[in-house]
């Protein structure tokens, strides 16, 4: 997909005091481009331009697109029409037309596009050919996408900074309308898998605006994968809080959960980087030095007779990268919450209209439209629809993605076990027991059952292996079959929808499409 060896770095070898010190002058007094002029960019810029005299920011919108087409008549109509017409000199050349990414390159040191999962490989392909053409290399590139990828020729999905492992993300909590308001302040990272640039992207882009904190991280797959993850979640947040506004009980568990999960799927992700044998040993200094309390953080598990490592949780010293999942789950005191959340909202309201789940993601998405959610800016959509590879690639256990799991099949699930996901997300009790049970890894859940199935030689046999402190495989957990699960009418609904899950999303069920109930 990408050519090899592509380097994304503020400096080219070979590395000379007098080089090095040019070179940080022209970084450190350059000028940030955003390429593709989305709705946050363009709020993002009218911040800087509220606060700020000097035009730290340069835009380029995409061929064809308004400067401002992402806002809507009320946003615009609220505009200060100073601000708007400083806006607009960060997007005219001298030849009175829109930048183009060619200029960004040209007058900027950092780039970051800022196109959604349909465009951003296409651009970075673009960006990195212009750069060289250009003779501008030592230009970095950074994106912002909100969503999985997808490669048609391999037929697999995947975060795009772990194919490329040095373009560098950037990412933070923000709510658009509230980016307008002169007196709120904002947090973001500037992740770049090498600390010194990370740490010089972090410092100009904190200078755009007294109102956003940008702080540097090396963590640009765990942060793009967290900001794709959090997106899916976001969804399940606004239902919540609008279908059970009511159970204020289930709320904290609900959300607890969203933002652990999501945390804990980026820590697998975390031991998949193709850089991680070099990725915390070669840096040019300590990344405690770039605001991170300790080196590494790990989790282990006992395997074997001895503990292996697992999952990195390094990158949850990052406040603001934890704070965007936080933020994005919340229901704002005023103003709107994010796109995500509100696609959550309106799934709520339908489900409880219609007292079912969608029928199809495609009416899902129909249901947001008509409510004036642009289905462009509905990353979390996106993201879900690869969510079964995802998890795939990426050996995320279900009792770590259970939530999102759960959102899957409500969306795009088969029909026949939609009745039960309904049943599920909509009775409080059902939710509860599902958020309780669904996060209890396989073996804790057979260590279970085979306490309630003590007539069987089987389970005591089990429980006795796990006294005498005996590794259980896994397909030895799967030869205790303490029921038929294809004929489960008398489970509680919330274990028939677990079971479901579990099968339709393993790697038979996904290259198969059997129908669990017809076994």
């Amino acid at each position: 997909m990408f050519e090899e060896n592509l380097t994304n770095s503020f400096f080219n070898k070979p590395f000379t005091s007098e080089s090095v010190s040019k070179r940080l002058q022209e970084v450190l007094n350059g000028k940030v481009g955003f390429y593709s002029v989305g709705l946050y960019p363009a709020s993002l810029a009218y911040n800087c331009a509220m606060q700020n005299q000097g035009l730290n920011i340069l835009l380029a919108p995409r061929i064809g697109r308004e400067l401002f087409g992402a806002f809507s008549q009320n946003d615009l109509a609220e505009m200060n029409e100073d601000i708007k017409n400083k806006i607009k000199r960060m997007a005219i050349a001298k030849n009175n037309k829109y930048n183009t990414l060619e200029d960004l390159i040209i007058n900027c040191e950092l780039v970051i596009l800022s196109s959604n999962s349909k465009h951003i490989i296409n651009d970075v392909n673009l960006t990195f050919k212009l750069r060289k053409k250009l003779n501008r290399e030592n230009v970095l590139i950074a994106c912002l996408v909100g969503s999985f990828c997808y490669d048609e020729q391999l037929n697999e999905s995947y975060v795009l900074c772990e194919k490329f492992n040095s373009l560098a993300f950037f990412s933070g909590f923000h709510r658009h309308g509230a980016l307008r308001n002169p007196l709120d302040s904002f947090t973001a990272n500037f992740c770049h898998p090498n600390a010194m640039n990370a740490l010089l992207g972090a410092k100009i882009l904190d200078k755009i605006s007294p109102n956003i904190q940008v702080s540097p991280g090396v963590h640009n797959v765990e942060g793009q994968y967290i900001k794709a993850a959090k997106n899916i979640s976001s969804i399940f947040a606004g239902f919540g809080h609008t279908f059970h506004k009511r159970n204020p009980g289930l709320l904290p568990t609900l959300l607890t959960l969203l933002l652990d999960q999501c945390l804990d799927q980026a820590a697998y992700v975390s031991m998949r980087r193709s850089d991680r044998e070099t990725f915390y040993k070669q840096q040019p200094f300590s990344i405690t030095e770039l605001g991170y309390g300790v080196q590494r953080i790990e989790a282990s598990l006992f395997r074997n007779g001895d503990f292996v490592s697992v999952r990195d949780h390094t990158f949850s010293q990052l406040t603001a990268m934890v704070a965007d999942v936080r933020g994005s789950m919340m229901l704002p005191v005023s103003g709107k919450p994010t796109r995500n959340f509100q696609a959550g909202e309106v799934l709520a309201e339908k489900m409880n209209e219609y007292k079912r789940c969608p029928e199809s993601v495609e009416e899902f998405i129909l249901w947001c439209e008509k409510s004036d959610l642009k289905r462009g800016a509905l990353e979390g959509i996106n993201s879900l629809a690869y969510w079964p590879d995802i998890i795939k690639k990426y050996l995320i256990p279900f009792h770590d993605s259970s939530m999102i799991n759960l959102l899957y099949m409500c969306i795009i699930g088969p029909k026949n076990i939609k009745k039960d996901i309904y049943n599920v997300m909509t009775n409080s009790r059902e939710l509860t027991n599902y958020c309780q049970e669904s996060v209890r890894p396989i073996q804790s859940k057979r260590i279970s059952n085979s306490i309630n199935n003590l007539h069987l030689n089987s389970a005591v046999n089990f429980i006795t292996k796990s006294l005498n402190n005996q590794d259980h495989s896994f397909m030895e957990l799967n030869e205790i079959n303490f029921d038929n699960p294809t004929k489960s009418s008398a489970k509680p609904i919330y274990i028939k929808v677990m079971d479901y899950i579990e099968y339709y999303l393993t790697e038979f069920n996904l290259s198969n499409k059997t129908n669990f109930y017809e076994f």
